[in-house]
C-alpha cells in the first residue's frame, strides 16, 4: 500500500479548520475597538479584555494538553474547543456593555485555548518528524489566510448592515470550522497515556532539554506583546498627520500587511526550518522581532516606514507560531505531546499578558519608546537564550539534532 505523503487530510482539514474559525473570529475581533466605543467603553477596556482573555486562555491550553493525553480523546477536546470559539461572536451580538463583551471575548478565547494543544499534538502525530516544520506551516498559513480576509470581509460590509449584524453573520464559518474539523481531520491510533501523576509532576518530569527550550520561549514571550495595540500605536501617530478617520483605516491597512506577510511567510519558515535546523531558523525570527521593536523607536510617523515595520512583525510571528510548536514536537514524546503543547501555549500565553500590561503601562506613561525598548530588550535576551540552548545542545538528543 503507497505510504501517505505530509499533506494528508488531518494537515489539509487542520489548515482548512483554522482558515474557518480565524475568518470568523477575526472579522468580529477587528471591530472590537469600534464595538466598546459604541458601547461607551473607558479607555483602558480593550487592554484589559485582551490581557484577561490571553491569560486565562494560557492556563486553560495547559489542563487541555493534559487532560485530552491523560483521556486519549483529543479530538473531542479540539471540537468542543471551536464550538465555544465558534459561539464567541453571538455572545457579543447581545452584549449591551463592556463587561459582556469581556466575558464573551474569554469564552472564546478559552475555546482557542481548549482547542489548541490537542489539535497539534494530533497535527504532529499525523507526519514523520522530518515534515514538522511544513506541516505546522500549513497549518499556520491556514489560521493567518482566515485572519487577513476576515478583517476585510468586515469592513467592506460593515457600513451596509452594522456591527451587530455582522457578529451574527460570523457564526456561519464558526459552525462550518466545527464541521470541518470534524470530517477531515483524522487522529492516529488514540491511546490515552495513563497518566497517574498530577499536572505539576508531569510537568516537572518533562525531559530538561524542553522545560530549558520553554525558558527562552517564556522570556522571549514577555517582549512579544499583543499587535493590537500596534493598531493603536499607528492611529495615535498617525492622527495628526492624516486625520482620525483615516488614521483609523490606515491602522487597519497596516495591520492586514502584517498578516499578508504572516501567511506567505509561514510555510517557508517551516520548510527552511525543516532543512537548514528549525531552533536556527526561530532565532532568526526572533533576531527579526528585535530590529522590527528597534525600528518602531527610530521611526517617525510615515505610512511607507510603518507598512514595512508591519511587514516584519507578520515574518518574525510567523516564524514564531511554525516553529515552535515544530520544536515542541521533537521534543516531547507522543504521549505527552498534549501536555508538551499546553505547556508551550502556557508560556507564551503568560508572556502575552505580561508583556501586553507592561508595554501598556510603559506607553501611557513613559511612552512609545519605552515600551518598545523593553522590548527590544526582553527579545534580544530570548534569542540569546534560544541560541545557547541550541549551541549546548548534545548530539543525538532528539529535536536538537536535525533528521537529515
Amino acid at each position: 500500500m503507497k505510504k501517505e505523503g505530509w499533506l494528508n487530510s488531518t494537515v489539509l482539514g487542520a489548515g482548512l479548520t483554522s482558515f474557518l474559525s480565524d475568518f470568523g473570529h477575526e472579522a468580529v475581533t477587528v471591530l472590537l475597538p469600534s464595538f466598546l466605543i459604541t458601547l461607551g467603553a473607558p479607555a483602558y477596556a480593550l487592554g484589559l479584555i485582551e490581557g484577561a482573555s490571553d491569560g486565562l486562555s494560557s492556563f486553560v491550553k495547559l489542563f487541555s494538553g493534559y487532560y485530552s493525553d491523560k483521556l486519549g480523546k483529543r479530538k473531542e477536546f479540539a471540537i468542543l474547543g471551536y464550538i465555544a470559539t465558534g459561539l464567541f461572536p453571538a455572545i457579543l451580538a447581545v452584549a449591551v456593555s463592556w463587561p459582556m463583551v469581556l466575558l464573551g471575548r474569554t469564552f472564546g478565547w478559552m475555546g482557542r485555548g481548549t482547542r489548541g494543544p490537542p489539535r497539534d499534538a494530533i497535527l504532529a502525530k499525523s507526519v514523520e518528524e522530518k515534515d514538522l516544520g511544513k506541516a505546522f506551516g500549513v497549518h499556520r498559513a491556514g489560521d493567518t489566510l482566515g485572519a487577513i480576509l476576515g478583517p476585510v470581509a468586515a469592513f467592506a460590509i460593515v457600513g451596509a448592515i452594522g456591527l451587530r449584524e455582522i457578529f451574527w453573520l460570523a457564526l456561519i464559518p464558526g459552525i462550518l470550522a466545527v464541521l470541518t474539523f470534524w470530517l477531515l481531520v483524522k487522529e492516529k491510533n488514540p491511546v490515552p497515556s495513563g497518566e497517574k501523576r498530577t499536572i505539576i509532576a508531569s510537568l516537572t518530569g518533562m525531559p530538561s532539554r524542553f522545560k530549558t527550550f520553554l525558558s527562552a520561549i517564556l522570556v522571549f514571550g514577555i517582549a512579544d506583546f499583543s499587535h493590537t495595540l500596534l493598531i493603536s500605536f499607528a492611529v495615535i501617530t498617525l492622527t495628526p498627520s492624516l486625520g482620525f478617520v483615516q488614521a483609523t483605516a490606515a491602522g487597519v491597512g497596516l495591520y492586514t500587511i502584517r498578516n499578508i506577510v504572516y501567511a506567505l511567510a509561514c510555510y517557508p519558515f517551516g520548510a527552511w526550518g525543516d532543512k537548514f535546523g528549525r531552533r536556527k531558523m526561530l532565532a532568526i525570527g526572533y533576531a527579526i522581532a528585535v530590529l522590527t521593536f528597534i525600528g518602531f523607536i527610530l521611526a517617525p510617523p510615515n505610512l511607507v516606514l510603518y507598512g514595512i515595520l508591519f511587514a516584519m512583525g507578520g515574518a518574525f510571528i510567523a516564524a514564531e507560531d511554525t516553529l515552535e510548536g515544530a520544536v515542541a514536537g521533537e521534543l516531547v514524546k507522543e504521549k505527552k505531546r498534549g501536555l508538551g503543547f499546553g505547556a508551550l501555549a502556557t508560556a507564551n500565553g503568560i508572556g502575552d499578558f505580561v508583556s501586553s500590561v507592561v508595554v501598556g503601562v510603559l506607553w501611557a506613561f513613559f511612552g512609545f519608546a519605552a515600551g518598545f525598548a523593553f522590548s527590544a530588550v526582553l527579545g534580544l535576551a530570548g534569542t540569546l537564550m534560544l541560541l545557547w540552548t541550541n549551541h549546548t545542545a548534545k548530539d543525538g538528543c532528539a529535536g536538537f539534532k536535525q533528521q537529515p
